[in-house]
């Protein structure tokens, strides 16, 4: 199989860089930089500053906005590769833009056809965006184990209970919910995922601040958003047309979405910018009497960490090589969310031990390299464990999709 890109999307790739390198201009890079988030937003419903907005008409205007999404839906109708490609040029740049997570894969394939006619093009656009209400302060990594409820009142669901780590809920226009529809049915059974807008009135977001937040990180830090928050539902009213697919279904709706937004560009570099950091550092720095570059034992590690990360990218392909040709896309998502978050956290643990004590320093301090990016991915790799599902749940998905292993005795 060829794991390499097509002389067309070599020259899209070519194309993109050319467009980011005339319009990501300083204006744009300051508005981004401004809100520190790694995302392009600040209030709601008016998430894109001046310059921003602009730059987002003129990547529409190209084509390159929901490139493979259907037409009929204001995407572009194009394949996933080429998708990839658009993506990884511009999150290289730390522009993001790809759709609100893992929304709006669930949309296409488990909503109304009303339902997708109305939140898609807005996603693809940007005049929508989702905060994920999956976690809860009870429940950790254990999603089946939520307990925010959602009971049918005649039309309507009145939607009371408490999420955690909601983030961007400060300024996204909608939280993508799971929450329980039926108690007395077995824990994965009775969930409901529900698409509502964050202004409705019983919602209440209250800030988490991370420990990125004193000192803020520096742009492109991996998991460097400085705030995530707590959202508060009570007697939250909604129509029953806010419902995603069938009632207690969610669980399956949610593991799919989340499955899917595992593959693609963004996923993919957030795991291996930290291995080009390191060596973009390595190649460009010289000390007195010491060249980082020619010293053997970091040269043999920053190899080692590179093949990792080239198995990172072909993990990637493949899943996208899967869903593009209509395959059984099962394990393949789980298996990629096991082995990068893990690359990502051995390379920044072995860039500390590279860099040494100066390396731990970060940002605003003096003599802190590269403005502390170093420390400050340290400190957010762990959390690449955990997000989207941890590894350890995803090591059981594989085992039992993937190698076919029974579920293990109860205790």
């Amino acid at each position: 199989m060829d794991f390499g890109f097509t002389p067309e999307q070599e020259a899209l790739r070519r194309e993109v860089g050319a467009f980011i390198a005339e319009h990501v201009t300083p204006e744009v890079v300051a508005e981004m930089e401004g809100h520190n988030e790694g995302l392009l937003g600040v209030t709601r419903g008016t998430s894109r500053g001046p310059a921003v907005r602009e730059l987002f008409r003129k990547i529409g205007e190209r084509g390159w906005l929901g490139i493979s999404y259907p037409k009929e839906y204001g995407g572009q109708g194009g394949d996933r590769i080429s998708k990839y490609v658009v993506e990884e040029e511009f999150a290289r740049a730390n522009v993001n833009i790809g759709l609100a997570g893992s929304s709006a894969p669930a949309i296409l394939a488990a909503g109304t056809e009303e339902q997708k006619r109305y939140y898609i093009p807005r996603l693809i656009t940007g005049e929508f965006s989702f905060a994920q209400g999956f976690t809860e302060p009870r429940g950790g990594a254990d999603l089946a184990s939520l307990q925010c409820r959602a009971v049918r009142d005649g039309d309507e669901y009145v939607i009371n209970g408490q999420k955690m780590y909601t983030s961007g809920a400060h300024y996204c226009t909608h939280v993508y919910l799971m929450a329980r529809t039926d108690p007395d049915a077995p824990k994965h059974k009775g969930i409901s995922v529900f698409l509502i807008p964050l202004d409705t009135p019983g919602i209440t977001v209250r800030p988490l601040w991370t420990i990125q937040n004193d000192p803020k990180a520096p742009t492109r830090t991996t998991y460097g958003q400085s705030r995530t928050n707590e959202t508060f539902f009570d007697d939250v009213r909604v129509p029953k047309t806010a419902l995603l697919g069938e009632e207690n279904k969610g669980w399956y709706i949610g593991a799919m979405g989340l499955n899917l937004d595992r593959i693609g560009a963004a996923r993919y570099l957030i795991s291996v910018l930290r291995d080009e950091d390191i060596i973009n550092w390595v190649k460009e720095n010289r000390f007195d009497g010491y060249t980082p570059a020619d010293d053997p034992a970091i040269r043999d590690k920053i190899a080692e960490l590179w093949i990792e990360a080239q198995v990172c990218r072909l993990m990637t392909m493949r899943s996208m090589s899967i869903v593009e040709h209509g395959g059984n896309f099962t394990y393949e998502g789980s298996a990629e969310k096991v082995w990068s978050p893990e690359h990502g956290i051995k390379t920044a643990e072995t860039i500390s031990q590279m860099l040494g004590p100066y390396g731990q320093l970060l940002n605003g301090s003096p003599r802190a390299i590269e403005k502390g990016i170093f420390a400050h991915n340290l400190m957010g790799a762990f959390q690449s464990g955990i997000n989207h599902g941890s590894v350890q749940v995803m090591r059981d998905q594989v085992a039992r999709r993937g190698l076919g292993m029974p579920r293990g005795k109860k205790a």
